[in-house]
């Protein structure tokens, strides 16, 4: 069995799920099958958008991001739900649970896809036998249907998985890549939006075989190191590991909301933004993290969309420091006109233990006079343990509803149910020392 794999090389699984929302539904509610089902936010506050559809709805022309309007003119017999993300948490939590039983080395990156190193599994079976008693497993399970690529590295296995859908297995090899990858357009690719794709086309790169060719000169200056890193991938390269602790990995935290009307009125505006710090906030402590760089997001009501943001000198959390930082970002480029959505974001987070203050001529006499609490507070954490006493709130256990988190942070967020005891830790491997 240790034949089927690489003496020197890595196999690699990426598992997706199959219309993951839509298909948790059917599994609740046998009824819905075959029939089209969407998942679709609140049409009366303006969030009809489609977040996922089954496959039925697809046959009809119904796609993701598309506006409910449009999806039920396409296919008028649409079954419409809301999304319910507590559902699906726990479907995805037994997922990743069901996959760490072929191997430790799984890495979630987000609610419906993963992936598995499985180069040191050959005592159980073939990469195609363990992606069929996963792909198995799962439907006879939990009723959820998967795509799974297999190939030597994370670039192709999640290439490869997109190939066939539902319930497809397929194998893409390095070799391959000039064949099945090449003659596709350049923004089929992933990685590449369709921004990036046009700047590629300013420079008549319009395949993926197109940028494995590339200069590299040329793709510096238009996308910088990014795209060099795109080259290697075209050319089916990526040196990329399993990391299963990337989940404890925090780079931004943020949430945005879409306004009940267009706006521009400037006190609604800030009052809006207000509410999203404070969610920020929350949010922040509940991770013990802080951020370095705030953001702004504005889109107007052509829906052009404008992202602004700053390095501060000082890490931030508390919600007063982050409206006040955001609302001062949003003033200075706001252009004035209507706008129906606003978003706030701290970046650069890194963790409240590991973050220094520079204190400055303007604030070192406050954090002086803080100095006494925050002595009595490490002893208490020293003695007692960190989680004895803390700033802000739990919102598990503070009563916060759920309807002050966000829905578009939801995927960012759903890893928080592993507790830190279940946090692997893992040693070198041989060939990473």
């Amino acid at each position: 069995m240790n034949d089927m794999y690489p003496k020197n090389g890595r196999v690699i699984l990426h598992v997706d799920m199959n219309s993951f929302y839509a298909s948790v539904e059917m599994a609740y509610d046998a009824s819905l099958k075959g029939k089209p089902l969407a998942i679709a936010g609140n049409v009366e506050e303006r969030r009809g958008i489609i977040v996922t559809c089954s496959y039925e709805a697809r046959k009809f022309g119904v796609k993701t991001t598309m506006p409910l309007w449009e999806a039920k003119k396409l296919c008028p017999q649409l079954v419409v739900m809301k999304p319910d993300f507590e559902k699906y948490r726990k479907a995805s939590m037994a997922i990743f649970e069901l996959l760490r039983q072929y191997t430790d080395w799984v890495e979630p990156v987000s609610i419906d896809e993963g992936y598995l190193d499985i180069t040191e599994c050959g005592d159980i079976g073939s990469p195609v036998e363990i992606s069929e008693s996963i792909q198995k497993r799962i439907l006879e399970t939990m009723d959820l249907p998967c795509s799974i690529g297999i190939a030597p590295n994370k670039f192709l296995a999640k290439t490869a998985s997109d190939m066939k859908k539902p319930l497809g297995i397929t194998i893409l090899r390095k070799r391959d890549v000039p064949v099945m990858l090449w003659p596709l357009p350049v923004g089929d690719m992933h990685g590449i939006g369709r921004k990036t794709a046009d700047k590629l086309g300013n420079l008549g790169i319009h395949t993926i075989g197109d940028l494995a060719k590339a200069n590299d000169i040329q793709l510096k200056q238009v996308l910088g190191i990014n795209g060099i890193r795109l080259k290697e991938r075209a050319n089916g390269n990526d040196k990329r590991q399993v990391d299963p602790d990337s989940i404890f990995e925090h780079k931004s935290v943020g949430n945005s909301t879409t306004l009940p009307h267009d706006s521009a009125n400037q006190k609604e505006l800030v009052d809006i933004l207000r509410k999203l710090s404070n969610k920020v906030a929350i949010r922040l402590k509940n991770k013990g993290l802080v951020g370095q760089k705030i953001g702004v997001m504005i889109r107007y009501k052509d829906r052009h969309t404008v992202t602004r943001s700053r390095t501060v000198g000082n890490p931030f959390s508390e919600k007063a420091e982050i409206h006040s930082l955001a609302a001062e970002l949003f003033k200075k480029h706001w252009n004035g006109e209507a706008i129906r959505l606003l978003g706030v974001t701290a970046f650069d987070v890194t963790e409240k233990d590991a973050a220094f203050k520079q204190l400055d001529l303007f604030s070192y006499e406050q954090d002086a006079e803080k100095e006494p609490l925050y002595e009595a507070v490490e002893k208490l954490q020293n003695k007692y343990g960190k989680s004895i006493i803390y700033k802000g709130l739990n919102a598990a256990k503070s009563g916060i509803p759920s309807s002050m988190t966000s829905e578009t942070s939801f995927s960012k967020d759903f890893f928080e149910n592993f507790s830190l005891k279940d946090k692997p830790i893992h040693s070198m491997r041989n060939d990473d020392k």
